[in-house]
C-alpha cells in the first residue's frame, strides 16, 4: 500500500503547487512549478524508457538540470523562496549520487529522503506563490 499510494499523493501535490504557481504566482514562481513537472516527467520516463543500468546516470542528470534551473532563477530572481528550494534541490542531488558512487540500490531510505525533500521544493514554491500573491495585491489596493 505504502509505494503505490505515496507517489500518487506525491503528483497531486506536485500537480497541485505548479497550478497555483501558475495562477497566482509571478513568473518565478511559474518557472519553478513548470521545472518540477517537467523533473518529475522526465523521470517517470527515465524508470519507464531507459535500461535499468542508464537509470541512475540519467536520474542524476535529471536532478542536475533542475539544480541548475533553481540556481538560474535564484540568479536572476533573488528571492528567500528560491535560496531554499536551491538548497534543497542540492541535497535531492546528492542523495542520487550518494547512491550511484556507492552503487546501492535505491531503498526506503532513498525513497523516503526523496518524497521530503521534493515535498520542501514544493513547500518553497508555494511560499513564494503566496508572497507574490500578496505582494500583487497590495499593490493594487
Amino acid at each position: 500500500m505504502y509505494s503505490s499510494i505515496v507517489p500518487i499523493l506525491v503528483w497531486l501535490l506536485i500537480l497541485a503547487v505548479a497550478a497555483f504557481a501558475w495562477i497566482k504566482g509571478g513568473r518565478p514562481e511559474r518557472l519553478g512549478g513548470v521545472y518540477v513537472v517537467i523533473a518529475g516527467l522526465a523521470a517517470i520516463v527515465v524508470h519507464a524508457v531507459v535500461p535499468v543500468e542508464w537509470q541512475a546516470v540519467c536520474l542524476l542528470a535529471d536532478e542536475a538540470l533542475l539544480a541548475m534551473a533553481f540556481l538560474l532563477l535564484a540568479l536572476r530572481y533573488t528571492s528567500v523562496w528560491l535560496g531554499g528550494a536551491m538548497i534543497l534541490q542540492a541535497v535531492q542531488f546528492s542523495l542520487h549520487a550518494y547512491y550511484f558512487v556507492a552503487d546501492r540500490p535505491h531503498d526506503r531510505f532513498y525513497s523516503t529522503v526523496n518524497n521530503i525533500d521534493t515535498i520542501g521544493v514544493l513547500a518553497c514554491i508555494l511560499f513564494g506563490t503566496v508572497v507574490a500573491w500578496r505582494k500583487r495585491a497590495r499593490a493594487a489596493k
